[in-house]
């Protein structure tokens, strides 16, 4: 017998069934003391082996990703965002957007939540087993003028395009070169109505030229992200840390006031 379940775990094993190996010895009691037909025990076992296909795949989707294991919707505070964002958020945490190749834009000040709203999306597409990338735009850039230099471009634009979902953080602090803006530019143009991309700035589109300098490619390159959109307008939402901020000044008690030296008499 135990050389049985020995060898009944090597085959499931190289037939790479690792969770049916994982668990057929506890269901095989199971099904002997609830009397489940073989049927019932074999469906199961297969069950046990597609949650655990899922699971990992997950687990190896986060890890590709690049996210902040922290950023997530448990931990960002919706009550922030106004009712008509919370209800853009709550139709795109379905992830159908991908399937049309639509972008996001988060529009906002430094830290109104734009990144993580970014981040708890993409941590929601990857439940449901899409491949997401989360990077610095900046960053990005950076190796993508690298892979240009190397004559490796086409190749790196493939490798991204294997991702449903790319998220550009902070796109405002690409506005150094002429190089910079056309790999961006070349970036984007490859994702047109191919795979989504998820941006966040805090440069609203008029200021835009910042980034693309050229009025052309300005217009283009807004038009190409603006095209198939959903924009979350985020500008009047508060600073994190300056909302942090006006409530420790809110909540100081008089009595934790410095006492001031009085005049002598």
């Amino acid at each position: 017998m135990a050389n049985r379940h020995a060898d009944l775990a090597e085959l499931l094993h190289e037939l790479r069934l690792p969770t049916m190996a994982e668990v057929f010895a506890d269901w095989a009691l199971r099904a002997a003391k609830d009397k489940l037909t073989h049927e019932a025990f074999l469906y199961q076992l297969v069950l046990a082996e597609l949650e655990g296909r899922t699971q990992r795949r997950t687990e190896r989707l986060r890890k590709l990703s690049h996210l902040p294991a922290e950023k997530t919707f448990r931990s960002l505070h919706l009550s922030r965002f106004d009712m008509a964002t919370r209800t853009q958020l709550d139709r795109l945490k379905s992830g159908t957007f991908l399937d049309e190749a639509v972008n996001i834009v988060a529009v906002g000040r430094p830290g109104c939540g734009k990144t993580h709203l970014a981040c708890a999306l993409g941590h929601a597409l990857i439940e449901q087993g899409r491949a997401v990338l989360f990077c610095s735009a900046y960053q990005l850039v950076q190796e993508l003028l690298a892979a240009k230099r190397d004559l490796r471009l086409p190749k790196a634009m493939d490798k991204l395009m294997r991702f449903d979902c790319l998220i550009l953080d902070d796109i405002g602090y690409v506005q150094q070169d002429r190089e910079e803006m056309e790999v961006l530019f070349t970036l984007l143009a490859e994702r047109y109505e191919r795979s989504s991309v998820i941006i966040t700035t805090n440069l609203v589109f008029s200021e835009w030229s910042r980034i693309f300098k050229d009025p052309m490619t300005t217009m283009a390159a807004i038009d190409r992200v603006v095209h198939h959109s959903v924009i979350l307008d985020l500008m009047q939402v508060e600073s994190y840390r300056a909302e942090a901020a006006s409530q420790r000044r809110a909540g100081s008690p008089e009595s934790d006031q410095i006492p001031q030296p009085q005049p002598a008499a």
